[in-house]
């Protein structure tokens, strides 16, 4: 059922992940445009804040010009004579108020021819406002009309922003120019304005340059990360379809391994089906032939109690045959509460003669007041002789061979430890393969741990081998639930 499970996934996991690539590549691909796109903006908007803080500069130095170029036009109309005259009205037309104009004028086109150097050919100009509300008065005599440079002297600003027309009309080149306001007081002349109107154009060329600029970088960069970005994810879909194929081939090589150990699991049962089938026989003749003896010993109590164990042992194996014929059958153990101290023992008595033979020391370290477990005793029994017995061969004549039982929390552990030649992590992970062996040819058949193992899982147990930590020799340990726990679970 487990394979059947795995072999049931694996095609469908696959579409799975190709359909999820399908999903993220085009994700990916936007969020690098969005990622691009937000570094353009912020890159435009920082060189949109140092293109208005350099214009804010380049009005700052005509403010400066035109407070410079107000205190001498200041300093030149004080001077003059009209300075001693009654403050001058716009709506004055007497004799003395249109003579005072006259000088004023004068004095204001004198200051401008002076001041014309500062000019600079339709990039500079210099403005001045009278207090009659006439005009602007230029450098070469006309007077012109500006409204915003008009509203701006009158509202006291410092510095404004021209339209590409309002600079045209000044005779400046159409495009953004800045103009730098100053007021200054006269005295008796009155208030005089002065307006310094330079073109942003280089600023703006600047600017325009820098837009392209940043354009420019944007798309190569865009390019490099569109490139790279591209050369990614083909790697990365390359890496998907090789880790999509090694993970393929693994299931592929996990489903050949379990046929195969189902294939092993399946003869093993047979051949265990066929021998106990094949063993039944002569163990009736075996108990058939002990009765015979037993009635005629005649009294001979040694005799007797050599024939009772024979009887004993053959009706224990017929009991060992039926319970492997039950498994094979695909039946459940018949389950009761034992003593493991009672298992433990029975089994260390099994292969007492065994370990004598072989030279070999057998203890045992049990546990008082264990919890009873639930299994079928000569089942486990011969779990235990199993891997007492695989203990004993692995060790030389003067080892040791302990069987251990203690309690942890709601199972019970049955350890054997030995300190024979030991075992490599390899040979530890196969030893429950059907067929493996580690014994010499003709000693082993492999099939003794395999059996053990099935036995241990169908009462719900685990057993596990493996090298012993800081020591030679090897560990076999079978944990088998305690009674409390429901049997049928």
């Amino acid at each position: 059922m487990e394979l059947a499970a795995t072999v049931r996934r694996s095609p469908d996991r696959v579409p799975a992940e190709s359909l999820a690539r399908r999903v993220r590549t085009p994700s990916l691909l936007l969020w690098m445009a969005l990622a691009i796109g937000a570094v353009a903006l912020a890159a435009y908007f920082d060189e949109q804040r140092e293109f208005a803080a350099a214009l804010a500069d380049f009005a700052g130095e005509q403010t400066a010009l035109a407070r410079t170029m107000g205190t001498a036009l200041s300093s030149q109309l004080v001077q003059t004579d009209a300075s001693t005259l009654p403050v001058l009205g716009v709506s004055d037309t007497s004799e003395a108020s249109v003579q005072t104009r006259l000088k004023l004028a004068q004095k204001t086109k004198e200051f401008l021819l002076a001041a014309r150097a500062a000019e600079r050919p339709h990039l500079v100009r210099l403005f001045v406002q009278g207090p009659f509300g006439l005009g602007l008065a230029t450098s070469d005599g006309s007077i012109l009309r500006s409204p915003p440079i008009e509203a701006g002297l009158a509202s006291g600003a410092s510095w404004l922003r021209l339209s590409r027309r309002d600079a045209a009309s000044l005779g400046l080149p159409a495009r953004t120019a800045m103009a730098g306001l100053a007021k200054v007081d006269a005295g008796r002349a009155g208030l005089w304005g002065i307006a310094v109107v330079a073109s942003a154009q280089r600023e703006r060329d600047r600017e325009v340059f820098a837009q392209l600029r940043l354009a420019l970088s944007v798309v190569v960069a865009s390019g490099l990360v569109l490139a790279f970005g591209g050369l990614a994810l083909r790697n990365q879909r390359k890496r998907m379809l090789l880790s999509q194929e090694l993970a393929v081939a693994s299931v592929q090589s996990e489903r050949n391994e379990r046929l195969v150990r189902a294939d092993k699991l399946a003869t093993m049962g047979a051949l265990a089906t066929g021998i106990a089938h094949e063993v039944s026989t002569p163990l009736g003749v075996i108990l058939g032939r002990a009765e015979q003896l037993l009635s005629r010993s005649n009294g001979d109590e040694r005799s007797r109690r050599a024939v009772e164990a024979i009887a004993q042992q053959a009706e224990r194996i017929s009991g060992i045959v039926r319970g492997f014929l039950s498994l094979a059958r695909g039946e459940s153990p018949s389950m009761r509460h034992v003593d493991p101290q009672i298992l433990g023992n029975v089994s260390v008595d099994l292969v007492e003669h065994r370990f004598a033979k072989a030279h070999v020391r057998l203890t045992t370290a049990i546990a008082t007041e264990l919890p009873e477990v639930a299994c079928e005793p000569r089942l486990m029994e011969q779990v235990l002789v199993n891997l007492l017995l695989n203990a004993c061969d692995a060790c030389r004549p003067g080892g040791h061979v302990e069987l251990r039982i203690l309690a942890e929390g709601q199972r019970v552990a049955f350890v054997v430890t030995d300190d024979g030649t030991g075992i490599s992590p390899d040979a530890a992970a196969r030893m429950m393969d059907p067929f493996f062996t580690t014994k010499p040819v003709g000693e082993g058949t492999g099939l003794g741990l395999a059996i053990a193992n099935e036995l241990v899982k169908h009462h719900r147990g685990t057993l596990s081998i493996a090298a012993r930590q800081g020591h030679c020799g090897t560990r076999a340990c079978v944990e088998l639930p305690t009674a409390t726990e429901p049997i049928d679970a």
